[in-house]
């Protein structure tokens, strides 16, 4: 099972960006789908956008698309996820996560890194 390490969060004006990164070990990240979630306090959690393993991106959350990048650099066995135009509305604890197909569960999680955007 791969380990996931988040970190880049912390407090932000409004318009800022920030870039997550999510440190993985115990597998390489070009051989999962690796994907980012977020959960606001008292809301659901959100998934936002995963890359594949051919490195190619889904958004599994149509709002994302415009503020939200996912990249990877293999040799460091790690993903960021970039958000531009930051809201008050993005602020949550973000989390990566990992699975090995479609089909199967994110079933490797990270402790999540938080973000806050003051207005």
């Amino acid at each position: 099972q791969v380990q996931l390490v988040e970190s880049g969060g912390g407090l932000v004006q409004a318009g800022g960006s920030l870039r997550l990164s999510c440190a993985a070990s115990g597998r390489s990240i070009s051989t999962l789908i690796m994907g980012w979630f977020r959960q606001a306090p008292g809301k659901n959690r959100e998934w936002l956008i995963a890359i594949l393993q051919n490195g190619g991106t889904t958004y599994y959350l149509d709002s994302a698309k415009a503020r939200f990048t996912i990249s990877r650099d293999i040799a460091k066995n790690t993903v960021y996820l970039q958000i531009d135009s930051l809201k008050p509305e993005d602020t949550a604890i973000y989390y990566c996560a990992a699975r090995v197909s479609h089909s199967a569960p994110y079933n490797s999680w990270g402790q999540g890194t938080q973000v806050t955007v003051s207005s």
